[in-house]
């Protein structure tokens, strides 16, 4: 009795774990387990399993163009053939913004148009920079980060080929802002957890829009970009109260339901930063939380305030220096020029005759 409830209890959880599964994931998972390739064609049964077009797939889009990834999470057909392809549709001066393949290296060839790309594999290793034209192809190490921009100012086209079925993409920025706001704050050289929050709410996109002479160049603004592509946050990550209202959003509708942000551990206060400079930067924070001055302006404030009231102490030191040296060698010029000896008292500078007469001055020797 207990052996067959506690089997249709087992059964029950099979099926309803299989029915929380999609189509196309159970799909995937039964080519995986196909212990030959005559079982993984027996799997894909319709001639059009094998074909993936680029062209009505979900694209990534962001205000500088889209790109369109086959992976195995889309296109079944590429398990255990260890290979991927993304095509990049991008729009006049449009950045496919610094990002890495975990799991593959990754050849790009440009269809049309001229393209700027760098790339850095590793610590220690040289920045590479190449402008690549249509017809032309560069390479990106896996683990690489590098990026991609249209230097044109008409849309182009490139496709990439990544030797892994499941390459994976990291954006850079949206992934290392999606840190810990304290950690990213430390990384940063101090820089506080407020304006990690600020910076993490304007990263735009992928697609992005490029560089500035780019957009100068093209006449193109660049106004505001969506910034849909943020790291999830939860409590372990959570922004701090207070931090901009765009990045609090995304952090209420990225976390659990009920979980309220728990503040980070960074905090600045008068004992840590000490005295003045510590309750600046609490009321920076407060003023950058309510919308107002950013913390970086106050302090650069504070420091102009503090080295005029500084120089004009040095003036004012100077002054009082100078005016007692001045009143000095007054009193000792006054007394010099007054001095009359003892002998020579009442009596006139320049003798009269009547006083030579009278011999009140000592007669010539």
């Amino acid at each position: 009795m207990v052996t067959s409830a506690l089997f249709s209890l087992m059964l029950a959880a099979g099926t309803l774990a299989q029915s929380s599964v999609s189509p196309l994931a159970a799909k995937v998972a039964a080519l995986r387990d196909a212990p030959t390739q005559v079982d993984r064609i027996k799997l894909l049964d319709k001639d059009s399993d094998f074909v993936f077009d680029f062209l009505n797939a979900t694209a990534a889009k962001g205000a500088g163009g889209s790109t369109v990834g086959a992976t195995v999470a889309n296109f079944p057909a590429l398990v255990n053939n260890g290979i991927a392809m993304t095509v990049g549709f991008l729009g006049p001066c449009g950045m496919n913004t610094p990002h890495t393949h975990p799991r593959a290296t990754e050849i790009l060839y440009l269809v049309n148009g001229t393209l700027s790309s760098g790339m850095i594999a590793e610590n220690g290793a040289r920045f590479v920079f190449n402008t690549i034209h249509g017809g032309s192809a560069t390479v990106f190490p896996r683990g690489s980060i590098h990026f991609q921009q249209n230097e044109g100012c008409d849309p182009i086209v490139f496709v990439a080929a990544l030797n892994n079925e499941d390459p994976g993409v990291e954006s850079i920025a949206q992934r290392y802002f999606g840190l810990p706001p304290d950690v990213v704050a430390a990384s940063l050289g101090d820089l506080g957890v407020q304006e990690v929050a600020g910076l993490e709410a304007m990263i735009p996109d992928n697609i992005a829009l490029g560089t500035q002479e780019c957009l100068d160049r093209c006449g193109i603004s660049r106004g505001t970009q969506p910034t849909t592509q943020r790291q999830p946050r939860n409590a372990n990550n959570a922004l701090p109260s207070g931090a901009p209202a765009s990045a609090s959003a995304s952090a209420s509708s990225s976390a659990s339901p009920g979980a309220a942000p728990t503040p980070t551990h960074y905090t600045r206060n008068t004992q840590q930063t000490g005295g003045v400079s510590g309750a600046l930067a609490a009321d920076a924070q407060t003023g950058a939380a309510a919308g107002g001055v950013s913390s970086p302006v106050l302090v650069a404030l504070v420091v102009v305030v503090s080295v005029m009231g500084a120089g004009y102490l040095v003036l004012a030191a100077f002054y009082v220096v100078g005016s007692r040296r001045r009143r000095r060698a007054a009193a000792a010029e006054k007394a010099d020029r007054w001095y009359v000896r003892p002998a020579m008292a009442g009596r006139s500078l320049v003798p009269t005759s009547e006083e030579r007469a009278e011999e009140k001055y000592d007669p010539a020797q």
